[in-house]
């Protein structure tokens, strides 16, 4: 488990931003100085003059870190191999404000493969929020359906979001459950 950090850092170019949890798209000019709060599933979570805001994964290099590694699958992977790496893909994704990602949180209710053509396979997933107003609802349904999509042999993805039933905190998986001190 990564845990939680607080490394200053200065934007070395023009970036854009999430405001968290309002989820507006903001641009954080070059020279602006930050702590980054979270760095976990390739994106980072960083508190800039009193306020909370997310930078993706691929705008790395703007504070000076590293974009993610492009996955891939091994040689011959089967239909279980894919389905396993969806899943891994799905476990990058992390609510901004928790350092939990959003399958031991609970908040992926299904996910469905049609595996019709090995060569261009189709996702469906439904997932949910931990709270129906959050703003950055969208942006999480976008890091799953990238995410998913950049798996090799995956050439579409659905990701519809529900809130029936609602999400409580027993969907939680145990580790989370024990990171968050609830077991």
């Amino acid at each position: 488990m990564q845990m939680p950090t607080q490394e200053p850092v200065t934007f070395v170019r023009d970036c854009e931003a999430v405001t968290i949890p309002a989820g507006e798209t903001i641009e954080v000019p070059t020279g602006t100085h930050g702590v980054i709060t979270q760095a976990l599933g390739g994106s980072f979570t960083l508190y800039i003059a009193g306020n909370l805001v997310r930078v993706a994964g691929d705008d790395a290099d703007a504070i000076g870190k590293e974009a993610p590694e492009p996955i891939e699958l091994p040689e011959n992977a089967d239909d279980d191999d894919v389905e396993d790496l969806v899943w891994s893909q799905m476990r990058t994704v992390y609510d901004p404000e928790i350092p939990i990602n959003i399958v031991d949180l609970g908040l992926i209710y299904s996910c469905r493969f049609d595996h019709g053509d090995p060569k261009a396979r189709k996702v469906e997933i439904e997932m949910t929020l931990t709270a129906p107003g959050c703003g950055m609802g969208d942006i999480l349904v976008d890091d799953v359906r990238t995410r998913v999509k950049a798996v090799p042999t995956v050439s579409e993805v659905h990701v519809e979001m529900v809130f029936d039933p609602p999400w409580t905190m027993e969907m939680m998986s145990d580790a989370a459950k024990l990171q968050t001190g609830m077991l």
